[in-house]
């Protein structure tokens, strides 16, 4: 039986979680699932980003629901249903849709058996859930398909080209993909290069555009308001 289809924000979050301690390797990791699920909404035509958008304010860029255009994924069509609420911008939507999404996604890749639930105690005190991996064969199959763009400089197929783009938007390509023989620097700015859509049509160009921008604005925004909160 073939395995069911992964959403990109899943193969995001199996890149994400570190294999052997189910930890996240990123603190804005529902943010840039949500971003993640925004592009694949974009990708299915489910959605469109403003063309008046500029390049610099692509984070403000609004986002519209297509009319009479459904998706089945029931993690899609929640957020499509967001999407349908209102006129957002993506910076916006971005965090609205990653909220909670962690937990959904790993629940449904436990039910598949490709990740495992540890529930422990930090500390003996705090409780705490973690997500290692139990199968890491379809994250592997990813991972290959983006050392083949960002090392080799393949031509990435749509799916492939908004997982580099994302990581690029979280500071993680250089980490995701071995890259002997090539500087962090040179994975960086080619996951840079995939980020600017030049594979993909108008639409889902711009959709990446906003996303990543979106994504980086709102790390941003959360990384000075912890700071300020913590009196740096």
């Amino acid at each position: 039986m073939k395995d069911p289809v992964t959403l990109i924000a899943e193969d995001l979050l199996l890149l994400l979680l570190d294999d052997e301690t189910g930890k996240p390797q990123t603190h804005q990791l529902e943010t840039a699932l949500g971003g993640a699920v925004l592009v694949e909404l974009a990708l299915a035509e489910a959605v469109t980003v403003s063309k008046e958008a500029k390049p610099a304010l692509f984070r403000q860029a609004k986002v519209r629901a297509e009319p009479g255009v459904e998706v089945e994924d029931i993690v899609l069509a929640d957020a499509l249903r967001t999407v349908r609420e209102k006129e957002r911008s993506a910076q916006d939507l971005v965090v609205r849709l990653g909220k909670g999404l962690t937990e959904t996604l790993c629940d449904r890749l436990v039910e598949r058996g490709v990740l495992e639930r540890r529930a422990d105690k930090l500390f003996g005190l705090i409780p705490r859930t973690r997500w290692p991996a139990r199968d890491s064969s379809h994250e592997e199959e990813v991972r290959r398909a983006l050392t083949d763009v960002l090392v080799a400089g393949v031509e990435p197929e749509p799916r492939i080209g908004a997982l580099a783009a994302l990581l690029y938007a979280v500071d993680r390509a250089h980490k995701t993909v071995p890259h002997e023989g090539l500087s962090n620097g040179e994975v960086r700015r080619r996951a840079k290069q995939v980020s600017e859509g030049q594979w993909a049509a108008v639409a889902v160009k711009n959709a990446v555009a906003a996303v990543t921008a979106a994504t980086t604005a709102a790390i941003v925004a959360a990384t000075s308001a912890g700071a300020m909160g913590s009196g740096t």
